[in-house]
């Protein structure tokens, strides 16, 4: 049976733009709107030896390792989103007081049937990175899983600058794993 050699063609000629994407993060949502960069953390798989007689061989290894999550976003004028990463991130290491984590980790407010719930869960958060294409649609969904802040960078205030370049914030984040999943949010791509 003969091949088709239209089949090994490629049917979309569009390439994946670097703008189009979006962020979020269920815990911080204020972060999603001035979020402006952001990436897919790399993926390595170790590996392991076979020795033999000549030479060793590596073999593919059986854990993987997942790279930080690193994400920049624009500071908003009231510091909001600055501010719940900066609050998110002291609540895990609690520098003044235990109640900071058990602030973080406590369910709800006071009508809630939750309020006063301890919940470890609450430490994390899911985020997911929605890739979009050249019609900011999406095309893939990147979901972290199990996400945690692990450093904020400062903001440098200088009155001797003459332009106004608005405050941009870098945060980097571990998570346990990323799936990537097609535009419906189930199905792997």
């Amino acid at each position: 049976m003969a091949r088709n050699p239209l089949e090994n063609q490629l049917s979309n000629r569009n390439f994946l733009s670097p703008i189009g994407f979006k962020f979020s993060i269920a815990k911080t949502p204020k972060v999603e709107f001035y979020c402006n960069s952001a990436r897919i953390p790399e993926i390595t798989l170790g590996t392991a030896i076979q020795p033999s007689y000549l030479k060793d061989i590596d073999i593919p290894g059986d854990k993987l390792q997942y790279g930080d999550l690193s994400l920049r976003f624009l500071v908003d004028e009231e510091m909001e989103n600055y501010m719940a990463i900066h609050t998110w991130l002291t609540g895990l290491g609690f520098p003044e007081t235990t109640e900071q984590f058990k602030d973080l980790t406590t369910e709800g407010n006071q009508n809630s049937n939750n309020y006063g719930k301890r919940d470890m869960d609450l430490a994390f958060s899911d985020a997911s990175l929605y890739i979009l294409n050249s019609n900011y649609r999406t095309t893939a969904i990147v979901k972290f899983k199990d996400l945690f802040p692990t450093s904020l960078t400062s903001i440098d205030f200088d009155a001797t600058d003459t332009d106004i370049n608005y405050f941009t914030a870098e945060a980097s984040f571990k998570y346990t794993i990323y799936n990537i999943l097609g535009p419906d949010n189930r199905t792997p791509l």
